[in-house]
């Protein structure tokens, strides 16, 4: 990567080692059914999930997860790597930021079709589950920081930079608090729905449990470009992720100066042969947007299933030249 399409890349001065985290689930687990898989191309799968919650007395079945941290594993780990290149690169042990998935789970456990359909047909059924799962996602943040399993120095928040100057100035050792860190939320199945709809089976439960965080990150591959104003009721937002799927001059005006645009370009442009007229009409339209607007932005190439290397080295370089002329 350094080679080739280095672009703003951070090099952490050391060699991390997660800490090992263990839990006990939460009473169900997803069935699914391989329904494709693509071994040339690192491996991509297409499932279909079976419906693990479709009745009151499925959602009886769950309960809230217990989170351990296994530090036996975790020393062995870090004092077997400090003993082969310790004395090279340093070794460190890591935690994590507070990444909240209960939609990405949702997927698993009941499959897209059966959700989106209860959205409308069985509302009351689908706040039951909510509810039971914001609530073992907010238990168990509160059990990872009680096991000091939190990182007070994110070099990096979902694939964007995580490096921020604004957290952690009133840490004074012990284990890092979920004010101290970043969180993050998404609700990527909610793609389709209305502005109502999004904000009243996710926005309004992400609330509370993003309350006691010191900056929200939201937003994955979900186009939020129309649905700012629900979004910015989130306590600490900092940065929004605005995908391919969303008018970035819509967003920008929106998010002005309030926040930063976290800006994800098309992956498709590197799967095949680069057009880069194409390439520099979808990023100059972005810095375009972002400069009429006063944002902050970032940009950031995901979701790269298949690579076409020499679109992906060009991409970079391309891309670099742009924003260092901006």
């Amino acid at each position: 990567q350094w080679k080739h399409f280095p672009a703003d890349m951070i090099l952490e001065p050391f060699f991390p080692v997660r800490k090992i985290v263990h839990s006990t689930g939460i009473g169900v687990s997803s069935n699914e059914d391989q329904v494709w898989f693509d071994d040339a191309h690192a491996g991509i799968a297409a499932h279909m999930y079976h419906d693990q919650l479709a009745t009151p007395e499925d959602v009886e079945k769950l309960h809230e997860p217990v989170i351990s941290y296994d530090r036996d594993a975790t020393m062995e780990l870090h004092d077997r790597l400090a003993e082969a290149f310790g004395d090279i690169l340093p070794i460190r042990l890591t935690g994590s930021c507070g990444g909240i998935d209960v939609w990405d789970r949702l997927t698993v456990l009941r499959g897209v079709e059966a959700v989106l359909i209860d959205l409308i047909e069985e509302p009351e059924h689908m706040h039951n589950i909510l509810q039971k799962l914001f609530a073992f996602e907010k238990s168990r943040l509160r059990q990872m920081e009680e096991l000091g399993l939190f990182d007070l120095e994110a070099y990096a928040l979902h694939c964007t930079a995580g490096l921020c100057s604004d957290l952690g100035r009133d840490y004074d050792g012990g284990n890092v608090l979920r004010s101290q860190i970043w969180g993050r939320g998404s609700a990527q199945m909610l793609s389709s729905v209305s502005k109502a709809m999004h904000e009243e089976f996710d926005i309004v439960y992400q609330r509370e449990i993003m309350a006691d965080f010191g900056l929200i990150y939201y937003g994955c591959c979900e186009p939020l470009d129309k649905k700012m104003d629900i979004v910015a009721t989130l306590p600490n937002l900092r940065k929004v992720s605005i995908t391919p799927w969303a008018d970035v001059d819509v967003a920008a005006e929106a998010i002005g100066k309030k926040y930063v645009l976290a800006n994800k370009p098309n992956p498709a442009a590197v799967s095949a042969v680069l057009d880069e007229d194409a390439l520099r009409r979808e990023i100059g339209r972005t810095l375009d947007a972002v400069k009429r607007n006063g944002c902050s932005c970032d940009i950031v190439l995901k979701d790269i299933s298949a690579a076409n290397m020499a679109s992906l080295t060009r991409w970079e370089e391309i891309v670099m030249e742009m924003v260092q002329n901006f």
